[in-house]
Formats: C-alpha cells, sequence, structure tokens
C-alpha cells in the first residue's frame, strides 16, 4: 500500500505521486517515511530526497524546508528543489567552486560565513544529485 506524496515550493509542485518510501534530509539526520508512519513534523537540511516507486529511486536536490507525515500522506514544502534531471551539472559545479571560494576568501567577499557555507552546501547536493542521475541512466 503506498503513501500519497508532494513536493512543493513556493514556486511550483516538484512531485507528486503514490511512492512506497521516501528518504529526506531531517535536521537531526536522515530519515525514512513507510506507509502508515507515524505522524510528524520536523524542518530539512540541504540534502538529498530519495524517493522510491516499485523499486526505482528518484532523486531530488532540496535546499531545505519543512516535511510533514500523516499516515495516509507525505508533503514536504521545500524552500527549493529539483529533480536530478533538471539539474545543470556544469552550472553546480560552477556554484560549488564560487561557493568554496567565497569561503576561504579571508577578506569576506560580500558574504558571511553562514550564508557561504549555506551556498556550498546547496552546490554539493546539487551536484550529487546530478551525478546519481548520471549513473542510473
Amino acid at each position: 500500500m503506498p503513501i500519497k506524496l508532494q513536493i512543493v515550493t513556493a514556486e511550483r509542485l516538484i512531485f507528486e505521486g503514490d511512492v512506497d518510501e521516501v528518504n529526506v534530509p531531517g535536521q537531526e539526520g536522515d530519515m525514512g517515511i513507510l506507509p502508515k508512519h507515524a505522524p510528524l513534523m520536523t524542518t530539512l537540511r540541504p540534502g538529498e530526497i530519495v524517493v522510491v516507486t516499485d523499486k526505482q529511486p528518484q532523486f531530488f536536490a532540496v535546499s531545505g524546508g519543512f516535511l510533514e507525515v500523516r499516515p495516509e500522506r507525505v508533503i514536504i514544502l521545500a524552500d527549493s528543489a529539483e529533480r536530478a534531471d533538471e539539474i545543470d551539472i556544469a552550472r553546480a559545479q560552477e556554484a560549488m567552486e564560487r561557493a568554496k571560494a567565497n569561503m576561504s576568501d579571508k577578506t569576506g567577499g560580500g558574504l558571511d560565513a553562514a550564508a557561504a557555507e549555506a551556498a556550498l552546501a546547496r552546490a554539493l547536493t546539487r551536484v550529487k544529485v546530478a551525478n546519481k542521475r548520471r549513473k542510473n541512466n
């Protein structure tokens, strides 16, 4: 018996459908959600969402947000999210290099340390998820 999943951002619906399992990057650690999971609400950190349907994984990059689990439905309200096949890996790698440069720039470079760390986490996640798409094709 599958569980209904929605992944939503302020701009659009990223995914909607029945799934067998959802793995998310919770603020306190990664967690797996199966049908009939206990109700739960938590924040998400930047990371990878893995959605499994008929033993086939789909990968998404998320920059953070909220997760709500109900017995029959999971809703992810993401700050931003992308399907693996939507990620331009060259742009993601450029963003990762910029974020690394900003973190090593001791003059500040316009970004504070927390913003630079957040940018690096988002870029690393996007590169990781895009590379998984390549491996599964």
